[in-house]
């Protein structure tokens, strides 16, 4: 079933996770560290956001089934070419490349509402853009250029709170009750 020799993908075919809940999914990791990276100083921010970012998307996700905070909020996990969660050196591949494209990315977007710069926020952002882009262009497997490089994939799961679901359901009970 497997051999070190050859390039693989995954044979069994899993749910393709859509493109706009691993953005989200992203962007709760994303917030979340940069709050707690806000605490540590304008001079330490980059060292205390990486390990943050480390803790909670290679070690805690190491721990958790293959799931940080953002993917169990929308339902999704990583695996890797074996069907299981990651070993901790493919996700310190994978969320190297991702958190420090991710640090940049905020950088730029603190220096374009610090100091206007939008030339900074281009030139920053565009490493994750980049890397995420990769995903919209692979429509077989979604896989975005860090997880590539690791050999992970993403998948839908059962085990998760569902928020994208949560809150569309809260938006059309609202809906309901306005046209009452």
């Amino acid at each position: 079933m497997y051999d070190e020799e050859e390039d693989y993908r995954p044979v069994r075919r899993f749910p393709k996770v859509p493109l706009d809940r691993r953005f989200w999914a992203f962007f709760v990791d994303f917030v979340t560290t940069w709050l707690v990276s806000g605490l540590g100083g304008v001079s330490l921010q980059w060292f205390v956001f990486l390990v943050t970012w480390f803790g909670l998307r290679v070690f805690l996700v190491s721990r958790n089934r293959g799931q940080s905070p953002g993917s169990w909020a929308f339902d999704m996990q990583v695996i890797d070419v074996r069907y299981r969660v990651p070993e901790i050196i493919n996700l310190s591949k994978r969320e190297g490349i991702l958190g420090v494209a991710a640090m940049l990315a905020m950088y730029g977007i603190q220096s374009f509402f610090l100091m206007g710069n939008g030339i900074s926020l281009i030139l920053l952002v565009s490493p994750l853009l980049a890397s995420c882009g990769i995903a919209i262009a692979d429509e077989e497997f979604n896989q975005a250029f860090h997880d590539r490089v690791a050999e992970t994939y993403m998948i839908q799961t059962q085990r998760g709170f569902s928020l994208d679901l949560r809150l569309k359901q809260i938006l059309a009970d609202l809906r309901q009750n306005m046209q009452k």
